[in-house]
């Protein structure tokens, strides 16, 4: 069953219900950065296994002064008991060797004649075992895109290779006869933004894109284009021809291939023409082809589209305040990009669907109902 101008809500639940978790692949920690975590991760150790220090400095027993009688490198524990009135050097990580009381610091400590002076408290500066982590504690849930502090915390947990989501694979048609590829446009032809820009979106969304193809308006064309880009993808993002003009054919291909719209069109400012199919089981996300509504567009139905696949929770959009006033047209849901900072929301200065300067400097976008209810906010995929 077909939307028409469904609410902006109701367009993202529809995106949500028709994508499905794809798969997980294994792969070393040294190809997980960017990837979505396909299961919570456990510490396969105590974090940190061992009881450390947490300074340089000297591990001592009983009361000082102390006996200097070695040191305790990192990698290399001591193996016997410290007797009282005996201290061992330490190195920051290093393992505390039985027996000590506490660590004395360097630059508290005073050393003459092998003989350690200074004081110190009980376990002063232990670091126990466990103490970031326990034995299969959870540290990173599922569903998180991991950063390169988070594979170095893998790392030290234990882990050689994780399981991650399978990237669902991004076909990109650009649609129109008024493109124009490199240069300065010239003959009433536009230089084209959405080919070199939204594969990077769609790639930061957790995407591997697969192909960006260029096809006139033309209805055959259209259709060839649309089968030929399916074989291989899991979704299918064109941009342009959503409209009903008569230059705008990606309806009729749509029907021409059994394929079904889901939605049509959507109660939003900008990106009202955009919709969603489903072709030969596979996703169809229609863009318009002004560049702003082109990549709200793509917040509003493929980024939910594209979590489901990803097996990550749909996401909560926070409610933001700005000293901004913002109007939306009466049943309708206005976008608005712009920054924020600490929770307060400011609108970027160049807000018009074919305008890119706003959308250059944006963070993510304000959303504003009418009848106005509460300001949201959702960032974009920096």
């Amino acid at each position: 069953m077909t939307l028409f101008e469904p609410t902006w809500d109701q367009a993202r639940e529809t995106a949500a219900k028709l994508g499905s978790f794809i798969g997980v692949e294994l792969l070393p920690l040294q190809k997980v950065s960017g990837r979505v975590l396909a299961n919570d991760a456990k510490s396969l150790v105590a974090l940190p296994t061992y009881e450390t220090s947490a300074m340089d400095g000297y591990a001592v027993a009983g009361k000082g002064p102390w006996k200097l009688i070695g040191e305790v490198k990192a990698g290399a524990p001591h193996q016997d008991v410290l007797p009282d009135g005996q201290a061992l050097g330490i190195a920051t990580g290093a393992v505390i060797p039985q027996g000590a009381f506490g660590i004395l610091r360097w630059e508290n400590a005073k050393v003459e004649n092998e003989i350690v002076y200074g004081e110190t408290e009980l376990r002063k500066d232990f670091r126990p075992a466990g103490q970031e982590a326990k034995l299969n504690e959870v540290i990173i849930k599922k569903g998180r895109k991991l950063t390169a502090g988070m594979v170095g915390l893998l790392a030290a947990a234990g882990y050689d290779q994780v399981e991650v989501a399978i990237r669902p694979k991004v076909a990109l048609l650009i649609l129109g006869d008024e493109i124009q590829l490199s240069g300065l446009p010239k003959d009433g032809l536009v230089r084209d933004s959405l080919g070199p820009q939204l594969p990077i979106w769609f790639e930061k969304l957790g995407c591997e894109v697969i192909s960006v193809e260029y096809v006139s308006d033309d209805l055959n064309l259209t259709i060839a284009a649309i089968e030929n880009a399916l074989k291989g993808a899991d979704i299918l993002a064109t941009t342009g021809g959503t409209a009903d003009g008569p230059r705008d054919f990606l309806h009729a291909a749509i029907s021409k291939l059994n394929g079904e719209v889901l939605v049509d069109k959507v109660a939003v400012r900008p990106g009202h023409p955009q919709l969603l199919a489903e072709v030969a089981g596979k996703a169809l996300i229609g863009l318009p082809g002004n560049p702003q509504s082109a990549v709200v567009s793509m917040m509003t139905l493929a980024q939910p589209l594209i979590d489901a696949m990803l097996g990550k929770s749909q996401r909560e959009l926070p409610l933001i305040s700005s000293d901004d006033q913002f109007d939306a047209q009466p049943g309708f849901t206005r976008l608005v990009l712009g920054q924020l900072n600490n929770g307060k929301f400011s609108a970027g200065e160049f807000l018009g669907s074919a305008m890119l300067r706003s959308l250059a400097h944006a963070d993510g976008f304000a959303i504003c109902t009418n009848p106005p209810t509460t300001l949201r906010w959702l960032g974009l995929p920096l």
